[in-house]
């Protein structure tokens, strides 16, 4: 009788920083009605791995889901799987984290749970041909990956139905192929057809192993899937179908198949991760010509024999293709270093709760972005510098140096150019001289909160998409259709809200602070929200001049200029463009003095706009909001837009974080106030994400004399 080996797992996770309304809705919706589900079949067995950060949440806040599950970890029916703690890719943290991080979720589960896990999950699968020597040192024998991995080695469909051995530098580790085709069945097509499928691979021979292992959250939560899954009885269904079918389909665990069956053979992957992944990760071009040649393919009738050649990109570059993921993990590894200096190999609690926290900042989701991914949703970003700015304090602390100042001068992104690192006993402020002087971050200490955890509007090669149907009815809910079937979420098309496609706008430069624009005389704030305008100087994201800082015992002081040129009436007027700033090392303040001088003389005018952007997360909310001391600013929540002509200051309230930010000048302004909306999408649909808030001093300048004008910040407690 020809019978398979069917090895099922399932992975939970959600993201550090998330709401507790999103943990409390996943887990009624998928992790527990699931399990009760799997609790009525002692016979159906399977793999589990939750993210370390689920199961801290679970335990605080439903313990009885975890007396669940030793039950059934008990009785035989669950193994589970270690891996980050904090849902890492393991491939871009330090190795000495990585090891760490896998060794505390196995400790945690063995302390609540009695069992050892020897298999580690891989977050998003992001495979890279070091990994073994990392699971070695963590004592993790296997882990599971995509059947595409496999196929981008050479290997056929045919050789996928088992599990390989690899190894790097002689440390060898188990690895299981993921069934692409089951990913796609389970749980979107009916029971029978993944019976079907199992039966067209069943064997006389016994080594036949096929693997299921994907998201728990599709059981329940992804759009559709909770009434399908669980009023439909799909679940149900599924595991009655299995059980009545034990004749010649086994059950069994990853460890399991590694003591019974025998490795297929011996394999070297390729760095790849699931193909959704992999397109995500390209420039939008390459993105977009990438879906235009599958069309092609798929026309022409050959897509499904070459497929295997067709490869997007590497995890990696989602570092290049967005900065603001960049400036998250080149501060993790700034902060890495400077702990494990500190460390030295020894044993010290401060400095191991300081890299707990950095290994909580490594959770993958806010670093990337497809249709998963929290890179958009700016409480997530928040939560990795929340954790970053706390490694950094209890470092400081460590040091003694939480009341010093210091400034630093390093490559801090890792572009080839020197950054300006100022920190002080209130402050970070990080400059970038290369990039217009812009300041890129800026962190309120006392608040653990980055105030420049901004996001750049930007074109995404799904705004292609958006922009098609338009001229189409938008698609808002999910039904099963007439054979109790569901799309699958890459196959959705969901808008949260119509009139989207107006907000697709992009910008030239990336929105952070200290950003200084030369507008016409005639420029209006609608004409700067939609990028319609005319930046007559080069100065925005153009070189400046650093000259030597300066540390004093008060204050801390560096000068940035840039010898540009203005256009204006058809001629290139030069002009020196000075700023100085002084951080101010008792108080959370910075001062900027500017200084604008032509180097020719000439009759006209126009205004010197400087940029500040805020990250205060919540553009809706009542306890966020704009207030000035010269007028009553209606409305004045943070996703509002307006000017204040002929002002002086401008202030920003968190209540919720319990501080404040003021600007004021020494000279009338207008003074622009308005939301970074940016348009993404997520599991829900394409949705308007509110960002940060700007606000500009525009000046107006006489081009045939200097202008000087004194600004002054200040982020004081409530």
């Amino acid at each position: 009788m020809k019978k398979i080996n069917f090895a099922f797992g399932i992975h939970s996770h959600q993201p550090v920083g998330n709401f507790d309304f999103v943990f409390e809705d996943a887990f009624r919706k998928a992790y527990q009605p699931f399990l009760d589900v799997v609790e009525q079949y002692p016979d159906f067995r399977l793999n589990v791995h939750y993210s370390g950060i689920l199961w801290d949440w679970i335990e605080r806040h439903h313990p009885e889901h975890l007396r669940q599950m030793k039950q059934l970890v008990a009785r035989g029916q669950i193994e589970l799987m270690s891996g980050g703690f904090y849902e890492p890719i393991v491939a871009v943290i330090p190795e000495e984290n990585a090891v760490g991080q896998i060794q505390k979720l196995t400790h945690w589960i063995e302390d609540r749970f009695g069992q050892t896990p020897v298999g580690m999950w891989l977050a998003e699968r992001v495979w890279e041909p070091s990994l073994p020597t990392v699971m070695h040192q963590a004592d993790m024998l296997y882990t599971v990956i995509d059947d595409a991995h496999f196929k981008y080695a050479g290997l056929k469909a045919e050789q996928l139905w088992g599990y390989y051995a690899t190894e790097d530098r002689g440390h060898l580790v188990y690895i299981f192929p993921i069934s692409q085709k089951l990913r796609y069945t389970i749980p979107f097509q009916k029971p029978e057809a993944t019976i079907e499928y199992l039966r067209e691979l069943a064997s006389a021979a016994e080594e036949v192993l096929i693997v299921f292992a994907d998201d728990g959250e599709k059981f329940g939560v992804w759009p559709g899937t909770y009434a399908h899954v669980y009023e439909r009885n799909w679940l149900t269904d599924f595991i009655r179908l299995l059980l009545d079918n034990r004749d010649w389909i086994e059950l069994m665990h990853f460890s399991e198949a590694i003591r019974r069956l025998k490795p297929a053979g011996r394999i070297y992957l390729p760095t790849a991760s699931y193909a959704e992944m992999m397109h995500w990760a390209l420039p939008v071009p390459a993105y977009q010509a990438y879906e235009d040649f599958e069309h092609y393919l798929k026309d022409q009738g050959v897509y499904d024999r070459v497929s295997v050649f067709v490869r997007g990109g590497f995890w990696r570059n989602f570092l290049s293709k967005y900065p603001e993921s960049n400036n998250m993990h080149k501060k993790s590894l700034y902060l890495t270093q400077r702990v494990r200096r500190a460390l030295n190999g020894n044993a010290n609690g401060r400095l191991q709760k300081a890299l707990d926290h950095i290994w909580a900042a490594e959770c993958n989701c806010p670093y990337w972005h497809g249709v998963f991914g929290g890179l958009y949703l700016g409480h997530i970003r928040h939560a990795v510098y929340q954790h970053l700015i706390q490694a950094e304090k209890l470092l400081r602390q460590e040091l003694g140096t939480e009341h010093t100042a210091r400034i630093e001068r390093m490559d801090f992104d890792r572009d080839g150019r020197e950054e300006i690192l100022v920190e002080t006993p209130q402050l970070n402020l990080y400059f970038d001289p290369e990039q217009g002087g812009h300041l890129f971050e800026l962190d309120y200490l006392p608040a653990n909160f980055n105030l420049l955890n901004t996001m750049t509007r930007r074109e995404e090669g799904y705004h292609r998409k958006l922009r098609e149907l338009t001229e189409h009815k938008l698609t808002t809910e999910v039904q099963a259709n007439a054979e109790e079937e569901i799309a699958s979420i890459h196959d959705l098309v969901l808008v949260k809200e119509k009139g989207l496609e107006q907000y697709l706008l992009y910008d030239h430069y990336e929105r952070k602070s200290l950003i200084d624009h030369i507008f016409p005389e005639n420029i209006a704030l609608q004409d700067f929200r939609r990028n319609r305008y005319d930046e007559l100087g080069d100065f925005v994201g153009k070189p400046y001049q650093l000259q030597e800082p300066m540390v004093d015992r008060d204050s801390t002081r560096l000068t940035l200029l840039r010898r540009g040129q203005i256009r204006i009436a058809g001629k290139s007027l030069p002009v020196h463009l000075q700023k100085r700033i002084r951080v101010n090392h008792q108080q959370a303040r910075i001062e900027m003095d500017y200084r604008l001088e032509p180097q020719e003389t000439f009759e006209g005018r126009v205004y010197l706009g400087i940029e500040f952007n805020f990250s205060l997360l919540a553009g809706n909310a009542p306890d966020r909001y704009y207030y000035s001391n010269e007028a009553d600013l209606q409305p004045n929540r943070l996703v509002s837009a307006g000017e204040l002509k002929g002002g002086r200051h401008l202030g920003l309230v968190d209540e919720h974080n319990r501080f404040k930010v003021d600007l004021m000048s020494d000279s009338e302004a207008r003074i622009w106030y308005l939301p970074v909306e940016t348009v993404s999408l997520s599991e829900a649909g394409f949705e308007r994400v509110y960002q940060s808030s700007t606000v500009l001093f525009l000046f107006l300048v006489e081009l045939n004399q200097p202008f000087a004008v004194k600004l002054d910040k200040k982020i004081v407690n409530l």
